[in-house]
């Protein structure tokens, strides 16, 4: 019988999480004392990017999918830190700091284009004229701060404007 396969199992991404975090298993095994709150947070983070991934890929929107893989990133984020702090009280020594860094940094790379790709999918805020949008309303309050009265009454230019517009307005 062979073994189910989901979707997330296909990411290269997610397959380097898993890897990532029998890694810092194998290691985390030799941490105790002092070390072992860091340790306790380190393998709480390192679980995490590859539970994010595959909850995040199992969404059917795209923003969902992103906030699940942007929580991953986060989690690898939090890895490295984890990391600095193992390698500056000599819980960790430098090749494995520096392989393991390698592989977050992959990681984070790999996600941030996966969340890039899904945002080029969804619509541009250019069909919108959001940016325009943002212009005028920058402008808009560009004038707020100045000192002028604002008028009472209509220019006298405009008058005759209105007067005409008046009379061809028919009464309900």
């Amino acid at each position: 019988m062979t073994e189910p396969i989901f979707d997330h199992d296909r990411l290269d991404v997610y397959r380097l999480s898993i890897d990532y975090v029998a890694s810092s298993f194998a290691i985390a095994k030799e941490l105790n004392g002092l070390h072992r709150h860091a340790r306790d947070q380190w393998l709480r983070a390192a679980q995490s990017i590859p539970l994010n991934i595959a909850e995040g890929n199992g969404k059917r929107s795209l923003k969902d999918r992103n906030r699940f893989l942007d929580i991953a990133r986060g989690s690898a984020l939090e890895c490295a830190s984890i990391q600095d702090v193992l390698f500056a009280t000599d819980g960790l020594g430098g090749e494995q700091h520096g392989e393991l860094k390698r592989t977050l940094k992959r990681i984070v790379s790999m996600l941030m284009r996966l969340i890039a790709r899904a945002d080029a999918v969804s619509e541009s805020s250019a069909r919108y004229n959001a940016a325009d949008e943002h212009e005028y309303r920058d402008a808009e309050y560009e004038y707020e701060h100045e000192e002028q009265p604002e008028p009472r009454i209509a220019p006298k230019d405009a008058a005759p404007l209105f007067s005409k517009s008046m009379s061809t307005a028919r009464p309900p």
